[in-house]
């Protein structure tokens, strides 16, 4: 399938101005990188259209135990806790080949702070050096490990959100799925989720409509997904989860998508799944909006009400 040719002219003015400058940067295609070039470029994205360093109260380093090892865990306490023992899981973006606990400490520090929560955000193992099920798992091991080391982290196991973005919110909806009958998540929070990798999500109309659009075109989606999953049917629930058997007895849920993003009929389907197995839904759908502006709060005023929204949300959720 061909996607329709980009048009700058559907962007929002602010979001049409921000690709204008990436562009005029002379920056290459993060997909025409080798995999460690690219890693960094997307590192450097976040940190020059992140804005600033929200501080916290507390930020410490830690590690749970996984199947392959420890898995890198940063914890983020508030400089006002506002719902002492609950706490907020963040996945991290990056297409399940980039990102890391560094490339969204700006997001995560500012729904730290618009949460009033502890957050603990999550670095899982990447393709291709470990395609699926590898990042999943880590995940969902991290978040066990969590729940059975709470009391030293003076945290609640019945007070846990689930949060994440693009990849990471395909991670979060996975986790939610996979752990439903130990975890009684109270919320979780998808920007932007990937939800579907099999021949059925490459065939969205959104990828169509939005498959040269900036910066999560289709080939950039190729690049970090293919080695993902390569190891494993793109049609299972770890690496799509729309395609899960049931959607019962998952949390009250809000999900971000934008209109121009490839990856907006994932989260139309995923709502409206949601919705039909009788799960609460917020669904917000910004106009003119593209991939990946969650990490973008310095240079989009968007970004920041997404994550103020995101912050009350999981505020009530978890008070």
């Amino acid at each position: 399938m061909q996607a329709k040719p980009f048009d700058p002219a559907r962007l929002a003015p602010d979001v049409r101005a921000v690709l204008e400058a990436m562009s005029q940067s002379g920056a290459p295609p993060l997909d025409s990188l080798p995999i460690a070039e690219m890693r960094e470029a997307y590192k450097q994205i976040g940190a020059t259209l992140g804005g600033e360093a929200l501080p916290v109260g507390e930020v410490r380093d830690i590690q749970a135990m996984g199947p392959a090892g420890p898995i890198p865990l940063r914890l983020y306490e508030p400089q006002t806790l506002i719902s002492p023992g609950a706490a907020t899981v963040y996945i991290h973006g990056g297409g399940w080949s980039l990102g890391d606990l560094d490339s969204h400490d700006k997001v995560c520090r500012r729904l730290v702070h618009n949460s009033g929560v502890t957050l603990i955000a999550v670095g899982y193992r990447l393709a291709p050096e470990h395609p699926a099920p590898a990042g999943p798992d880590d995940v969902v091991a991290a978040i066990r490990w969590l729940v059975e080391h709470a009391g030293e982290f003076a945290l609640d196991p019945q007070r846990l959100a689930v949060a994440g973005d693009s990849a990471g919110g395909s991670l979060a909806a996975v986790a939610t799925q996979q752990l439903r009958d130990e975890v009684p998540f109270r919320a979780q929070v998808l920007f932007y989720p990937a939800m579907d990798l099999s021949s059925t999500g490459w065939a969205l109309p959104s990828r169509f409509e939005n498959g040269n659009v900036p910066p999560l075109t289709l080939d950039a989606m190729h690049a970090m997904s293919d080695p993902f999953v390569s190891d494993i049917d793109p049609r299972d629930p770890k690496v799509s989860p729309i395609l899960a058997s049931g959607f019962d007895r998952l949390p009250p849920t809000l999900i971000f998508s934008g209109e121009c993003d490839a990856l907006r009929d994932d989260g139309r389907l995923y709502r409206d799944a949601l919705q039909s197995a009788g799960v609460p839904v917020d669904y917000v759908e910004i106009p003119g909006m593209v991939h990946g502006f969650i990490e973008m709060a310095g240079v989009l005023s968007t970004a920041v009400g997404a994550s103020e929204r995101a912050g009350a949300f999981l505020q009530q959720k978890l008070s």
